[in-house]
């Protein structure tokens, strides 16, 4: 993984949780906070994601780009037009 992807090394952090139920639902936390549930097949496609993460960094941006809480890089900065 290149080191450009985290920039400011947010997900050096690990802000970022899940829990995998019985049922293959997968409930995603943010410092300690619920944020976002993932089901069906999306589900499916989380947890095979998950399992192929080679290390933490990469796991947190697997959940990080899951719950949209991951900069694309094609956002303004204020004061820019």
């Amino acid at each position: 993984m290149s080191n450009h992807i985290d920039k400011r090394g947010r997900l050096e952090e690990t802000p970022f949780d899940f829990r995998i139920s019985k049922n293959n639902t997968v409930f995603i936390s943010y410092y300690g906070k619920e944020i976002k549930i993932v089901k069906g097949k999306e589900a499916e496609k989380l947890i095979r994601d998950l399992e192929e993460t080679n290390n933490e960094k990469e796991e947190q941006l697997v959940l990080a780009k899951i719950t949209g809480n991951y900069k694309r890089g094609n956002e303004r900065s204020k004061g820019r037009r």
